[in-house]
């Protein structure tokens, strides 16, 4: 690839498929790979990526500029994974989970309320972990909110527990499950 774009991307290709080689295995060893096969591959990177701003061969206000610009000015940040085995190589699980929540937002232009808004958020936290934990939500909220019910309508005025309802709980029914 001739263009310094190009040249970046398949910089980056190199890293992630060598990553992504190891995201089956124990921490350690991904620590351990990531010191002695990633770490100076990264700073390769960065080295070029700085010389390429420092050339200027490309323009700052371009969509190569600023990326090279953003990666720099990040630098510290995007290289924590290679001290530690338990972080991952970039943030995309975060950004896949918070998705469904940043679309959503636009159709929550309805709530006028400061009880409608904490509402939506409790309901969407506990989908959120529902998906987190193997479940599917709309199974597991049909079976949290009957349950709840029987709980309350049997034990009124009483304190019950709620640890078996938790989406991380042994005890919840196949119906609230994935297959996996």
């Amino acid at each position: 690839r001739n263009t310094v774009a190009g040249q970046a991307l398949e910089r980056l290709g190199i890293i992630y498929k060598l990553e992504g080689g190891w995201k089956d295995k124990p921490s350690e060893y991904r620590l351990k790979m990531r010191q002695s096969i990633l770490k100076p591959l990264v700073e390769e990177y960065f080295s070029w990526a700085k010389e390429q701003i420092a050339k200027k061969t490309v323009l700052p206000g371009s969509e190569t500029g600023e990326g090279l610009a953003y990666s720099v000015n990040q630098e510290i940040y995007l290289k924590a994974f290679l001290e530690d085995g338990d972080i991952p190589i970039d943030n995309s699980a975060a950004e896949r989970a918070i998705r469904p929540f940043c679309v959503g937002r636009k159709n929550w232009n309805i709530i006028d309320t400061i009880n409608g808004a904490q509402a939506s958020a409790t309901a969407y936290s506990i989908a959120e972990t529902a998906k987190a934990n193997n479940l599917k939500p709309y199974g597991y909220f049909r079976y949290l909110l009957t349950e709840l019910v029987e709980r309350v309508d049997a034990k009124m005025n009483t304190q019950f527990t709620l640890d078996d309802l938790m989406p991380w709980s042994p005890t919840l029914p196949e119906e609230c499950r994935k297959k996996i």
